[in-house]
């Protein structure tokens, strides 16, 4: 199971403000630990929303509002996603997460739909089996 570990934004990182050198070595640590058990698929950071740009839909209509946006405690700072075997093992691990902050820091962790959950839903396999047949395609091209 893929996990998506989200990592909220607090007013040092809205402020643009770099972690510190201390945290960005623990947390380096911290992520070599995880490619070492095979868990860290991806991890990044998001700059302020200062510098992004927000996009209501409403049917065909579409609102833009540039960065940055009010409410901070739903906005993420960064992301990794990790391969784990279930959830009790995602949440042994962030556990285990350096606190990126010198104080309070959120932290939320949903799984990642994968191919199989849309089988599922389609009793055939025919969406599911579509997918896959598309993404061998678009890797075809690569």
């Amino acid at each position: 199971m893929r996990v998506m570990v989200m990592v909220k934004v607090t007013q040092e990182s809205e402020a643009g403000a770099p972690p510190s050198l201390e945290a960005m070595e623990t947390m380096g640590q911290f992520n070599e630990e995880l490619i070492k058990a095979g868990i860290l698929l991806s991890a990044e950071g998001l700059k302020a929303t200062s510098q992004g740009v927000r996009i209501h839909m409403d049917g065909a209509s579409r609102i833009v509002t540039d960065g940055p946006f009010a409410e901070t405690k739903e906005l993420i700072a960064g992301f990794q996603i990790w391969q784990v075997r279930d959830m009790k093992e995602a949440v042994e691990w962030v556990n285990k997460f350096p606190n990126p902050t010198q104080g309070v820091c959120d932290i939320e962790m949903r799984p990642l739909f994968e191919i199989e959950d849309f089988a599922k839903w389609d009793e055939t396999g025919d969406f599911a089996a579509g997918v896959e047949d598309r993404r061998a395609q678009v890797k075809a091209k690569e």
